[in-house]
């Protein structure tokens, strides 16, 4: 398994990367198949926000859906203490769920989750995880993106910077896209509808309660 570890407005020291590495090789306790793990540290300057100011992200990939967790904390290794702790949460609620539907109900769900359970061989399909906006106009086109590429653009004159990125879109059902929401961890997620092909929003609201926002197209070939 591959672990990246990069810094934004942060160096790496080799002891803190050494950390970060063994801390989150144990991801493989709850998903076997897993292949890379992305971490990022962010650190805000600003001394107002001196309590935040270290921001861990971690993300992993592998033969299921897109996991991801992060935390900030005044000490970086707190941070990775703290958003580690998140992951193998989310882990392992993926495991036991995924286990679930396949001894229970044996529905799609469990097949795109089969990555996290030992002994399974069939491939699984992608997650959509779209965690940027898309271009403004005023931005380069999207169109020579490449898959899993990332790009920063400032936003005509202001000091606003967009970040793109391009992602895979397997088609799932309302279900499935808000449990990857909680995968991922994020208050919304974009995806194709399964049954419609309409581009869609699932998003929490009050409580318990969720929503889902539809466009009023259809993706080609769904």
């Amino acid at each position: 398994m591959d672990i990246t570890v990069v810094g934004r407005n942060a160096e790496i020291h080799p002891n803190f990367r050494e950390y970060v590495e063994e801390k989150v090789s144990k991801v493989t306790l709850f998903y076997p198949r897993a292949q890379r793990i992305d971490v990022e540290l962010t650190h805000e300057p600003n001394p107002r926000q001196a309590e935040t100011a270290e921001r861990i992200e971690l993300t992993v990939f592998g033969k299921g859906p897109i996991i991801r967790a992060e935390a900030s904390s005044s000490d970086r290794y707190a941070a990775v203490d703290i958003a580690s702790g998140k992951l193998f949460e989310r882990l392992r609620r993926a495991r036991d769920r995924a286990k679930d539907h396949r001894r229970r109900y044996n529905k799609p769900i469990a097949d795109e989750l089969g990555g996290l359970l030992d002994g399974v061989d069939e491939p699984v399909g992608a997650a959509a995880d779209v965690e940027e906006a898309k271009v403004n106009d005023t931005l380069r086109s999207a169109s020579d993106l490449k898959l899993g590429e990332e790009r920063e653009e400032q936003l005509g004159d202001s000091p606003v910077i967009v970040r793109q990125k391009l992602h895979e879109a397997e088609p799932m059902t309302v279900d499935q896209a808000l449990y990857q929401m909680e995968l991922v961890g994020h208050p919304w997620f974009l995806f194709i509808d399964a049954e419609t092909g309409q581009p869609c929003v699932v998003y929490h609201r009050e409580g318990w309660t969720y929503g889902v926002i539809r466009l009023n197209t259809k993706v080609e070939g769904v």
